[in-house]
């Protein structure tokens, strides 16, 4: 008997070793990995890098108190600042996206207190969008718009409003003098895979400068070259300005952490930076940007750029939608997403399904045996979250296995 909680819906197979985009099982079968923990092993499972980088540090010193200084910490800060964002501002690092989530929303509360509303009360509210997914945390659940997240767990916390995305009427009436910031995803992972529109995220952000709001970006699954620009947002709006953006999966390649960003830029006349509300004493991590954790980070980073992952995953995404438009199948009637975060919306009629098997992960199970690991995004989406480095021949290979197994139903 397992003495693990069950809190996972596991699939029948023990995962025993890993190597580039292939995951090997407990019985010696070979799989082609495109779930990649989820968005997570971005540069594959056990790249030289990183396993050289997670040595070489574990020999040296592992953990330290975040009362000390962290040269590391600085480090992965200043690169993340300096290469990625390309925006001034300030890193706090965490153990995950949920983590890095609830620093974002106590980034907004503290926001309300700076910046009171007419009647000089603080705001508190942040407005997220149906079928969003934000983490497992009591903060992070509550700002998921979801109900069967929430099922179970009430009562929530309070000061989320959900508004459906790309709805920029439903969303304008939703803001209040209670608001405080708009957060959401520029691809909507654990959602359906579903996209921003270039037009709603421009106006999410006039919407943000007009009423004095914090434009806050979840990029824990889209970020970091998944969408094939370094970040999410810029695959829908190149020259937007956040005000705060989470990471954490892509980000240590498999190492857990996680991060959140806040913006320099001044909140008043006097020039108080946004990123100086967060001081002393307003949060914390035990382990969070940890010297292991930290050293993982900047050789995932820097495999990214030097190896122009980004470039990858929009070259492969290209590759995918030609091949499989070109099939015109009866099972798939569209492919959303950016880059190598691709769901593939699947029509029900053309695959076996039941009450508790439905389309999607019908057809992930399928895919298993076949060799192929994928999961689904909701009850009828199929997503495909390879590694960044994925090649060419597994990206052919990949879409062999998936077009044999939707002919076979």
């Amino acid at each position: 008997m397992s003495h693990v909680l069950a809190t996972y819906a596991k699939f029948p197979i023990t995962a025993v070793k890993g190597e580039g985009a292939r995951l090997w099982d407990s019985e010696g079968h070979c799989y082609l990995d495109f779930c990649a923990g989820i968005a997570t092993c971005s540069i594959g499972h056990c790249h030289p890098a990183l396993t050289k980088a997670i040595a070489e540090q574990s020999s040296t010193l592992m953990h330290c108190s975040n009362l000390f200084q962290i040269p590391l910490q600085q480090e992965l800060a200043t690169v993340i600042v300096d290469e990625f964002t390309k925006i001034p501002g300030k890193v706090f690092f965490s153990n995950s996206g949920a983590e890095a989530n609830d620093g974002m929303i106590k980034t907004a509360r503290r926001f309300g207190h700076a910046r009171p509303n007419s009647s000089g009360k603080p705001r508190y509210e942040v407005i997220t969008f149906n079928n969003s997914f934000h983490g497992r945390t009591l903060g992070s659940m509550a700002a998921t718009a979801q109900s069967k997240i929430h099922q179970g767990f009430d009562p929530m916390l309070p000061g989320f409003r959900y508004v459906p995305l790309n709805d920029i009427e439903a969303l304008t009436a939703a803001v209040s003098d209670i608001t405080a910031g708009i957060m959401l995803e520029p691809i909507q992972g654990e959602g359906g895979v579903n996209e921003v529109t270039p037009e709603f995220l421009n106006f999410v952000d006039k919407l943000c400068k007009e009423h004095d709001l914090l434009l806050m970006l979840d990029e824990v699954q889209c970020g970091l070259g998944r969408t094939g620009t370094l970040m999410g947002w810029q695959a829908f709006c190149p020259d937007l300005k956040p005000d705060t953006i989470s990471w954490a999966k892509s980000l240590g390649g498999g190492f857990p952490i996680g991060a959140f960003w806040t913006s320099d830029r001044a909140i008043d006349d006097s020039g108080t930076p946004l990123s100086s509300l967060m001081n002393a004493g307003s949060h914390g991590s035990t382990y969070g940007g940890n010297p292991l954790a930290c050293a993982a980070a900047l050789a995932v980073l820097h495999e990214i750029q030097s190896s122009d992952l980004s470039a990858n995953a929009a070259h492969q995404e290209q590759r995918i939608r030609k091949e499989v438009q070109s099939w015109n199948h009866p099972a798939i009637v569209d492919i959303r997403g950016k880059g190598l975060l691709l769901g593939f919306a699947l029509n029900p009629d053309a695959i076996p399904s039941d009450q508790d098997t439905p389309p999607a992960l019908h057809l992930c199970k399928s895919l298993m045996k076949n060799g192929l690991l994928t999961v689904p995004a909701g009850t009828e989406t199929l997503r495909w979250l390879p590694p960044l480095n994925v090649s060419d021949n597994e990206i052919d290979e990949a879409l062999n296995i998936l077009k044999n197994t939707l002919d076979s139903f």
